[in-house]
């Protein structure tokens, strides 16, 4: 993709974003980041259809939630999946609702994932895809998959080092109920925007090569990267999904660090 040199981060101060009271309030956050997403794609010289907005709802209430089924979104993106289960239950009145898991998983929540969610951006080792595809074989299911590459070299970070990838796509052809869609990763906070770009820059340039080696059945079309900070940057890379929570559901009242301690780094959610 062209590089936009203009093109900057948008880490906001803590508690700037609007948090929205009513789905009029939801409908304005919601057009603000369309608008920013049509304007990256310009840049880019891409079709903003092309890109698939992912809003992410962790740690808001079910209130919010329904404001933003109310403003037309039919998946949410949730780190945590017992948060996500949770507010799974007590939506069932939403049949057409659907879940994306994109945190960390551990193979003990697996059969939480294989009960209710449609897409798990978040795959980085064989024993999860082993209890994945084991549960939605129980449960009759299938599930959209990305595994999630660390383009920062941060040790904090979960995933896969790009290394590792090659070697690892081979062997998910065995796990029938996991649709391979693609790659996702988490950039680099920083406010410089180059540092942040070469994340996704690298993103791109390994599911490019990839694909030459690719086994059937796996897919590498999809590109998820970027969040409310950065996520015009990703689009002008690439991306062919970005997740953002702040932008659209408000600042949350505590960092990263405070709901899950590990995060990396004591800054504001990126999300």
């Amino acid at each position: 993709m062209p590089e936009s040199s203009s093109t900057q981060t948008f880490h906001k101060a803590h508690g700037l974003y609007p948090e929205p009271s009513s789905v009029d309030d939801f409908r304005r956050n919601l057009a603000a980041v369309q608008t920013r997403i049509a304007a990256a794609c310009h840049r880019a010289g891409r079709d903003p259809q092309t890109v698939r907005l992912l809003p992410v709802s962790k740690t808001k209430p079910e209130s919010s939630l329904r404001l933003a089924y109310a403003a037309g979104c039919r998946m949410l993106g949730e780190n945590k999946v017992q948060e996500a289960h949770g507010k799974w239950e007590k939506m069932q009145d939403l049949p057409d609702l659907q879940w994306a898991v994109i945190g960390h998983l551990q193979t003990n929540k697996a059969k939480l994932v294989a009960r209710f969610a449609s897409e798990f951006q978040a795959l980085d080792s064989l024993r999860v895809a082993e209890a994945l595809d084991r549960r939605l074989q129980a449960e009759g299911r299938s599930l959209d998959v990305f595994v999630q590459v660390n383009t920062s070299g941060e040790a904090s970070k979960y995933g896969l080092v790009p290394e590792e990838v090659p070697g690892f796509i081979q062997y998910l052809p065995a796990f029938t109920a996991l649709r391979v869609r693609g790659l996702m990763t988490l950039a680099l906070f920083s406010k410089d925007a180059g540092r942040v770009r070469k994340c996704f820059v690298l993103l791109r340039g390994l599911r490019d090569r990839l694909r030459q080696s690719a086994p059937a059945g796996v897919n590498l079309d999809e590109l998820s990267m970027g969040m409310s900070g950065d996520f015009e940057i990703a689009i002008e890379e690439g991306a062919s999904v970005v997740r953002v929570g702040q932008a659209l559901f408000g600042a949350r009242p505590m960092p990263d660090s405070h709901y899950w301690p590990g995060e990396p780094g004591p800054e504001n959610s990126r999300r």
